[in-house]
């Protein structure tokens, strides 16, 4: 099993590395965004307890997570263009388990995704930002988890779709709001009472503390806090459930064939 998705994960990573387009917009995309909204919001941003950090250190960790969800998410579209091929349809038939397909697509989807974060953790120090060794595996650890869960969720939803203009028109409906929602653009203590449980809610919150966490908690020390351990947690528990309910997805599709 681990050896037909490792082969489809090798497939969709070539895949990307062979469309340099894709690749240029990827990065540029959340580049843009963070260069743009830092330089636009750098002279206004000045929430309680949050004075010495400048928005483009604060939008930083956001634009992390940006990245993860735009590489994982957009990697699963390839699930349609396979469906379109032919190509899905020769894996379905073929004599391999349903759980490869989900990990190899998933897993597929966080190399990518690995790829883009870690290029970009390069401007960390160029913001004043330091890590420890054991804050570096942190890190690396948030990085996988949270585009493992957005991986999984694309997949989930990728699967029964038809046309790729739908599966954009889903994700900015509904992903990009997880994003938007996650304290990536303001902090908690700024949003409204009604904002601030849709936030607590949202497993994409959770998955920035995480990201942001090691930056600023040092390394060995957050696995003794509390609010640490429980976004942990729950980002875990979050891509747990979007992989177990993309294979349901995928079994559910085999019945009806």
């Amino acid at each position: 099993m681990m050896a037909v998705a490792f082969s489809l994960a090798k497939r969709e990573f070539t895949r990307f590395a062979r469309q340099p387009q894709r690749v240029i917009g990827a990065v540029a995309q959340p580049l843009m965004f963070w260069l743009f909204l830092g330089a636009g919001m750098g002279t206004s941003f000045r929430p309680a307890g949050l004075e010495q950090i400048s928005y483009l250190e604060y939008f930083y960790p956001g634009v992390m997570v940006m990245m993860l969800l735009f590489a994982s998410v957009f990697a699963c579209i390839t699930i349609i263009e396979d469906r379109d091929a032919g190509f899905l349809q020769g894996v379905l038939v073929a004599p391999v388990s349903r759980m490869a397909i989900v990990l190899g697509k998933v897993f597929g989807a966080t190399a990518i995704a690995l790829v883009q974060v870690l290029l970009f953790t390069i401007a960390a120090p160029f913001l004043g930002l330091k890590l420890s060794l054991f804050g570096v595996v942190l890190l690396l650890v948030g990085f996988i988890l949270t585009s493992v869960g957005f991986a999984g969720l694309g997949f989930f939803l990728a699967w029964g779709m038809r046309s790729t203009s739908a599966f954009h028109a889903i994700m900015m409906v509904f992903l990009m709001p997880l994003w938007m929602l996650s304290g990536a653009l303001f902090p908690i203590s700024g949003a409204p009472g009604w904002m601030n449980v849709v936030m607590l809610v949202n497993p994409v919150f959770h998955a920035l503390e995480i990201i942001r966490a090691p930056f600023y908690g040092g390394g060995l020390n957050l696995l003794g806090q509390p609010a640490y351990l429980l976004s942990l947690a729950v980002v875990v528990a979050w891509a747990g459930l979007s992989l177990l309910g993309s294979m349901r997805r995928v079994s559910r599709r085999e019945v009806g064939v």
